[in-house]
Protein backbone atom coordinates (compact mmCIF):
# COMPACT_ATOMS: atom_id res chain seq x y z
CA UNK A 1 0.00 0.00 0.00
CA UNK A 2 2.78 1.78 0.69
CA UNK A 3 3.94 2.03 -3.37
CA UNK A 4 0.67 3.43 -4.37
CA UNK A 5 0.46 6.22 -1.83
CA UNK A 6 4.05 6.82 -3.29
CA UNK A 7 3.36 6.59 -6.85
CA UNK A 8 0.21 8.71 -6.16
CA UNK A 9 1.79 11.70 -4.96
CA UNK A 10 4.52 11.65 -7.02
CA UNK A 11 2.16 12.07 -10.07
CA UNK A 12 0.06 14.44 -8.21
CA UNK A 13 3.25 16.42 -7.76
CA UNK A 14 4.08 16.35 -11.83
CA UNK A 15 0.88 17.36 -12.58
CA UNK A 16 1.26 20.55 -10.20
CA UNK A 17 4.38 21.30 -11.83
CA UNK A 18 3.83 21.22 -15.11
CA UNK A 19 0.40 23.05 -14.62
CA UNK A 20 2.41 25.42 -12.49
CA UNK A 21 4.56 26.04 -15.36
CA UNK A 22 1.73 26.60 -18.22
CA UNK A 23 0.49 28.70 -15.57
CA UNK A 24 3.87 31.06 -15.56
CA UNK A 25 4.90 30.17 -12.13
CA UNK A 26 7.60 27.52 -12.29
CA UNK A 27 7.74 23.97 -12.43
CA UNK A 28 9.48 23.65 -8.81
CA UNK A 29 6.75 26.17 -7.56
CA UNK A 30 3.80 23.46 -8.18
CA UNK A 31 5.43 20.46 -7.11
CA UNK A 32 6.30 21.96 -3.77
CA UNK A 33 2.95 23.32 -3.35
CA UNK A 34 1.31 19.69 -4.26
CA UNK A 35 4.01 17.87 -2.23
CA UNK A 36 3.31 20.21 0.55
CA UNK A 37 -0.54 19.64 0.13
CA UNK A 38 -0.44 16.12 0.50
CA UNK A 39 1.85 16.06 3.76
CA UNK A 40 0.30 15.13 6.26
CA UNK A 41 2.68 17.89 8.96
CA UNK A 42 5.26 20.52 8.65
CA UNK A 43 8.45 19.93 6.24
CA UNK A 44 11.76 21.72 6.25
CA UNK A 45 13.72 22.89 3.57
CA UNK A 46 16.19 20.25 3.05
CA UNK A 47 13.57 17.54 3.64
CA UNK A 48 11.54 19.12 0.77
CA UNK A 49 14.57 19.20 -1.69
CA UNK A 50 15.64 15.92 -0.22
CA UNK A 51 12.18 14.10 -1.36
CA UNK A 52 11.84 16.07 -4.80
CA UNK A 53 15.50 15.48 -5.76
CA UNK A 54 15.73 19.55 -5.67
CA UNK A 55 18.63 21.56 -4.36
CA UNK A 56 18.23 23.86 -1.69
CA UNK A 57 18.39 27.21 -3.04
CA UNK A 58 15.84 26.09 -5.88
CA UNK A 59 13.16 25.28 -2.78
CA UNK A 60 13.78 28.31 -1.48
CA UNK A 61 13.27 30.50 -3.88
CA UNK A 62 10.19 28.44 -4.81
CA UNK A 63 9.12 28.44 -1.40
CA UNK A 64 9.91 32.21 -0.77
CA UNK A 65 7.23 32.90 -3.73
CA UNK A 66 4.39 30.33 -2.52
CA UNK A 67 4.79 32.26 0.68
CA UNK A 68 4.19 35.70 -1.08
CA UNK A 69 1.42 34.91 -2.57
CA UNK A 70 -0.38 33.25 0.95
CA UNK A 71 -0.02 29.73 -0.40
CA UNK A 72 2.09 28.45 2.43
CA UNK A 73 2.54 29.08 5.84
CA UNK A 74 5.91 28.92 7.79
CA UNK A 75 6.34 26.98 10.91
CA UNK A 76 8.83 26.21 13.60
CA UNK A 77 9.33 23.95 15.65
CA UNK A 78 10.49 24.68 19.42
CA UNK A 79 14.44 23.67 20.02
CA UNK A 80 14.56 23.92 16.10
CA UNK A 81 16.30 26.54 14.57
CA UNK A 82 15.28 25.15 10.43
CA UNK A 83 11.93 26.71 9.23
CA UNK A 84 9.17 24.24 8.58
CA UNK A 85 6.19 24.82 6.07
CA UNK A 86 2.79 23.78 5.27
CA UNK A 87 0.11 25.07 2.84
CA UNK A 88 -2.08 27.59 4.17
CA UNK A 89 -4.97 26.39 6.16
CA UNK A 90 -7.60 27.46 3.70
CA UNK A 91 -5.89 26.66 0.51
CA UNK A 92 -8.75 27.09 -1.52
CA UNK A 93 -9.06 30.75 -0.50
CA UNK A 94 -5.37 31.42 -0.27
CA UNK A 95 -5.06 29.84 -4.16
CA UNK A 96 -7.70 32.02 -5.54
CA UNK A 97 -5.92 35.19 -3.68
CA UNK A 98 -2.73 33.73 -4.74
CA UNK A 99 -3.41 33.27 -8.84
CA UNK A 100 -5.55 36.63 -8.17
CA UNK A 101 -2.42 38.45 -6.79
CA UNK A 102 -0.29 37.31 -9.75
CA UNK A 103 -2.21 37.87 -12.52
CA UNK A 104 -2.89 41.45 -10.73
CA UNK A 105 1.49 41.83 -11.12
CA UNK A 106 1.42 40.41 -14.60
CA UNK A 107 -1.25 42.52 -16.04
CA UNK A 108 0.59 45.77 -13.99
CA UNK A 109 4.23 44.42 -16.47
CA UNK A 110 2.24 43.81 -19.71
CA UNK A 111 0.48 47.26 -19.14
CA UNK A 112 3.89 49.37 -18.17
CA UNK A 113 5.31 47.85 -21.48
CA UNK A 114 2.35 48.69 -23.58
CA UNK A 115 2.14 52.06 -22.31
CA UNK A 116 6.45 52.68 -22.83
CA UNK A 117 5.96 51.24 -26.46
CA UNK A 118 2.80 53.38 -26.82
CA UNK A 119 4.43 56.74 -25.80
CA UNK A 120 7.44 55.94 -28.31
CA UNK A 121 5.09 55.22 -31.28
CA UNK A 122 3.40 58.57 -30.44
CA UNK A 123 6.51 60.14 -30.29
CA UNK A 124 6.96 58.85 -33.87
CA UNK A 125 3.50 60.43 -34.98
CA UNK A 126 2.64 56.72 -36.15
CA UNK A 127 -1.10 58.10 -36.58
CA UNK A 128 0.14 59.83 -39.61
CA UNK A 129 2.78 57.78 -40.55
CA UNK A 130 1.85 56.01 -44.56
CA UNK A 131 3.98 53.68 -43.66
CA UNK A 132 2.02 50.55 -43.68
CA UNK A 133 3.82 48.22 -40.95
CA UNK A 134 4.05 51.61 -38.88
CA UNK A 135 0.69 51.94 -39.18
CA UNK A 136 -0.69 48.13 -38.78
CA UNK A 137 1.73 48.24 -35.40
CA UNK A 138 0.20 51.74 -33.88
CA UNK A 139 -3.03 49.73 -34.46
CA UNK A 140 -2.18 46.80 -32.74
CA UNK A 141 -0.89 48.48 -29.71
CA UNK A 142 -3.59 50.56 -29.45
CA UNK A 143 -6.39 47.61 -29.23
CA UNK A 144 -3.70 45.55 -27.12
CA UNK A 145 -4.08 48.80 -24.60
CA UNK A 146 -7.41 49.11 -24.98
CA UNK A 147 -7.96 44.89 -23.96
CA UNK A 148 -5.50 45.45 -21.32
CA UNK A 149 -7.59 47.95 -19.66
CA UNK A 150 -10.98 45.94 -19.83
CA UNK A 151 -9.33 43.34 -18.29
CA UNK A 152 -7.84 45.31 -15.51
CA UNK A 153 -11.29 46.55 -15.55
CA UNK A 154 -12.88 43.11 -14.58
CA UNK A 155 -10.29 41.94 -12.22
CA UNK A 156 -11.37 45.08 -10.35
CA UNK A 157 -14.77 44.29 -10.70
CA UNK A 158 -17.11 43.94 -7.58
CA UNK A 159 -18.03 40.56 -9.34
CA UNK A 160 -14.43 39.27 -9.10
CA UNK A 161 -14.21 40.71 -5.78
CA UNK A 162 -17.04 38.64 -4.62
CA UNK A 163 -15.30 35.51 -6.38
CA UNK A 164 -12.58 35.56 -4.46
CA UNK A 165 -14.65 35.71 -1.33
CA UNK A 166 -16.30 32.91 -2.01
Amino acid sequence: MKKITSEIRARLVEVGGRTSQDLGLGRIVGQILVYLYLRNGDCSLDQIGEDLGLSKASVSVAVRQLESLGLLRRAWKKGDRKGYYRTADDIGTALQNGLFAFIRQKMQAVGTELDYVNEMIEKADASSNTDPDTQFLYNRIKRAKLLHDQVGQTLESPLMKVFLKA
